[in-house]
């Protein structure tokens, strides 16, 4: 779930006239790390696709096994940050991670070169100002219609950004950056997605959001439209799993449970999974070597024999 960005996003909210008729879920969910069966008796594509990503992966299923061998040798050097010549399971969680919110990277590396405008390696709150804002704030927005929301956009992307400035100079590194532009991904930065949340919901202005407010932010019927059913369900959950209180509204800490859960840690199970089926001496590290004494589970192709597989591929052409 990706957050609004900047004019973009408020742009886009005052273009669209009418709301999307599938229901807005404000959950950020977990990801799957593949939607493969978790089955090693089946093979290892899931463990293919968590360890490399997606993308990766289907390249990799084109590499012969000492291709593959080779990469997976330079991948654990990248792995192994501290340089100990062991891979930790909290190496490969982070690892897995990477590779799964790799869009998010993409993201920020593509409006990095947007906002860094001196080129310093660092964004700071006036360059990002400048660059979104510059030119409608020095007329105080003057040839916008709707002046006040501009105003209050800027005054909550200016809020996101100190929150995000973990050093408090107002002066963002590529993960500041990150943790502003998707805030929930990062812990730290759970408060303030709370906050924007309530905004966007809290219509009365009562610091709450009730029934009719999560309702209304998930559906607006057009005139005479009929209610869909699962209305009456999201009532049902506001009212048994939101609502944990039972004061017929949510307060913040109900929210950030609703918004943020604390979902199953898929990164996590994956490495342990990994550590266990190729921890030779049981010393819960892994050395470069057992990695690539395992390497079918962390990278193989699909082909149980690359040799038959590509005769068989020759024979239907």
């Amino acid at each position: 779930m990706l957050w609004g960005r900047g004019l973009l996003g408020l742009c886009l909210g005052l273009a669209l006239a009418k709301p999307p008729p599938e229901k807005r879920d404000r959950v950020h969910h977990g990801q799957e790390l593949s939607d493969r069966p978790h089955d090693d008796h089946q093979g290892f594509q899931y463990d293919h696709e968590a360890f490399l990503g997606k993308e990766q992966a289907q390249t990799f299923d084109q590499l012969t096994p000492e291709e593959s061998q080779e990469r997976l040798g330079k991948i654990v050097d990248r792995i192994d940050r501290d340089r100990d010549g062991f891979v930790t399971q909290a190496e490969l969680k982070d690892w897995i991670k990477h590779t799964q919110n790799r869009y998010i990277f993409e993201n920020v590396q593509k409006n990095w070169r947007d906002y860094d405008r001196d080129g310093d390696g660092h964004i700071a709150w006036p360059e990002f100002k400048n660059a979104t804002y510059g030119y409608y704030e020095g007329e105080e927005f003057g040839d916008l219609e709707d002046k006040q929301s501009y105003r209050k956009m800027l005054a909550r992307d200016e809020r996101r950004f100190r929150a995000a400035d973990r050093d408090g100079d107002m002066v963002a590194t590529r993960e500041e950056f990150t943790a502003f532009l998707h805030p929930e991904e990062f812990s730290y930065m759970k408060d303030i997605v709370v906050t924007e949340t309530i905004e966007d919901i809290d219509k009365n202005g009562d610091g709450y959001v009730q029934v009719d407010e999560y309702i209304g932010d998930m559906y607006t019927p057009e005139s005479g439209e009929p209610e869909p059913e699962w209305l009456q369900s999201e009532r049902q959950q506001f009212r048994d799993f939101r609502d944990l209180d039972r004061d017929g509204r949510l307060d913040r800490a109900e929210i950030g449970h609703w918004i943020l859960p604390q979902d199953y840690d898929h990164p996590e199970v994956e490495a342990k999974h990994l550590l266990f089926e190729s921890d030779k001496d049981k010393d819960e590290r892994l050395t470069k070597q057992e990695i690539l004494d395992n390497w079918n589970m962390f990278v193989g192709s699909q082909a149980t024999n690359y040799g038959e597989d590509l005769t068989r591929k020759h024979d239907e052409l």
